[in-house]
């Protein structure tokens, strides 16, 4: 195990958006969020990481800490108007193994960062502007940037929103080929296809976890059912 979330609620801005949840995340999982616009996903998963203060319950870390987690919020203006290399950006994601923004890069850092690059196929880009990428490209230069704080734990928040379908497929197969090396993902997503296909977790947010399981438990619900029914008439935003 890497995770363990025990009864654990959120208020944010004096409502309650999180309501006693509790889920495992086991070593090599690729475990997908869904879940309806304001179930409280994002809010979980930031109080995993740390960036949330939680009202009541546990998060029990179990051979990493937090400083070895790879985060990739959602996309946001100010994000893709950053001035900097995307080398810098990326660059920037071992900070933490130093203990903050005051920290020195050594040279270890930086050929973490350019391996990352290569892996994701972007060292061509690492002189570019950030804020010149098109919307692929930045989320794999965000991605390298997670990759650079850890080779334990990606946690994702809508990697592929906003992406085009072609865009999509190759950030999915990135995920994929991940997580077949022994990289453990939580990811949210709003694709359900995706999430049944390349996750086999899932975790069903409505503020409440009202579902948690495999994907061929969650495939065979009433809840799956009613979603696609949902789906096809055009009246769910997952």
């Amino acid at each position: 195990m890497l995770i363990s979330v025990d009864n654990v609620s959120v208020s944010y801005e004096g409502k309650k958006a999180v309501d006693g949840v509790s889920f495992a995340v086991e070593k090599g999982d690729c475990l997908c969020v869904v879940g309806e616009n304001g179930s409280g996903k994002t809010t979980l998963i930031k109080t995993v990481v740390g960036l949330q203060k939680r009202d009541s319950g546990t998060v029990s870390f179990y051979g990493l800490n937090r400083s070895e987690i790879g985060y990739l919020p959602q996309q946001t203006a100010e994000q893709k108007d950053f001035p900097a290399s995307v080398f810098e950006v990326v660059l920037s994601g071992r900070l933490n193994r130093h203990g903050g923004v005051f920290a020195f890069y050594n040279a270890i850092d930086r050929k973490i960062a350019a391996d990352n690059l290569e892996r994701l196929g972007i060292a061509r880009l690492k002189k570019r502007s950030f804020r010149e990428l098109s919307g692929g490209e930045r989320q794999r230069a965000l991605l390298a940037r997670a990759l650079c704080a850890t080779d334990k734990l990606l946690i994702l928040d809508e990697p592929v929103t906003g992406l085009d379908p072609v865009m999509t497929a190759e950030m999915y197969a990135i995920l994929e080929k991940l997580n077949a090396e022994g990289i453990t993902i939580v990811m949210i997503s709003h694709d359900m296809d995706g999430a049944v296909r390349y996750g086999n977790k899932i975790l069903h947010m409505a503020r409440s976890a009202i579902f948690f399981g495999t994907v061929e438990e969650y495939t065979a619900t009433e809840l799956y059912a009613g979603i696609n029914a949902r789906r096809r008439l055009g009246d769910l935003a997952v």
